[in-house]
């Protein structure tokens, strides 16, 4: 692949937008499951189950640079515009940066680095729980705004350091899990895209 075939061009960042739009209301409707403050614990593995193989397969479509990061990037982005506190967009940032690198690491197709990648991508979502933790005045403000007192002071009571330690390890294995499920069902795609 030369250096200008790395680049993105249009038609990567339509697809960047295409995939985008799917990803965010595909979370939007698993986050439903987030109405019961207890599952919202297990919401990011359940979320990179679902949306392992979308990923996946933008990843066999756009093996260039930034793309993954791009994408992944914008949810979050979005998330902050409509309220959310500075921690889950540098949480993200972080996080999407990793995520790039190991993709990097695989030179964009190879399976094994972005099945990690995307674990470690799918672990954006922790830094919505995070923000309890790091800015909670602000946050409780904001959720007994949108759900109410008893969710906010439910969802305070679950999210300590211990049960967040294990909230990003679920998040990674969902991750994970999707990205199998992914090759699973996207087997001709991804030889297709010569991604091995």
């Amino acid at each position: 692949m030369s250096s200008n075939d790395k680049k993105l061009k249009v038609k990567d960042l339509v697809l960047i937008g295409i995939f985008t739009v799917i990803y965010f209301v595909v979370m939007y409707g698993v986050g439903m499951m987030g109405m019961v403050p207890i599952l919202f614990l297990i919401y990011p593995t359940v979320l990179g189950i679902v949306t392992g193989p979308i990923l996946m397969l933008f990843m066999a479509k756009v093996q260039k640079p930034f793309s993954l990061f791009i994408l992944g990037i914008l949810s979050p982005l979005l998330m902050f515009i409509m309220g959310h506190t500075y921690i889950l967009l540098v949480h993200s940032i972080l996080i999407m940066v990793i995520a790039e690198l190991i993709r990097r690491a695989g030179k964009y197709n190879s399976f094994k680095h972005n099945m990690f990648s995307f674990g470690v991508f799918n672990a954006w979502i922790c830094g919505s729980l995070m923000q309890i933790l790091f800015v909670r005045e602000r946050y409780m403000e904001m959720t007994t705004t949108m759900m109410g007192e008893e969710y906010a002071s439910g969802l305070e009571r679950l999210v300590t350091y211990p049960n967040m330690a294990l909230v990003y390890l679920g998040a990674i294995v969902g991750g994970i899990i999707g990205a199998l499920l992914g090759k699973l069902l996207l087997r001709k795609h991804f030889e297709k895209a010569g991604i091995v």
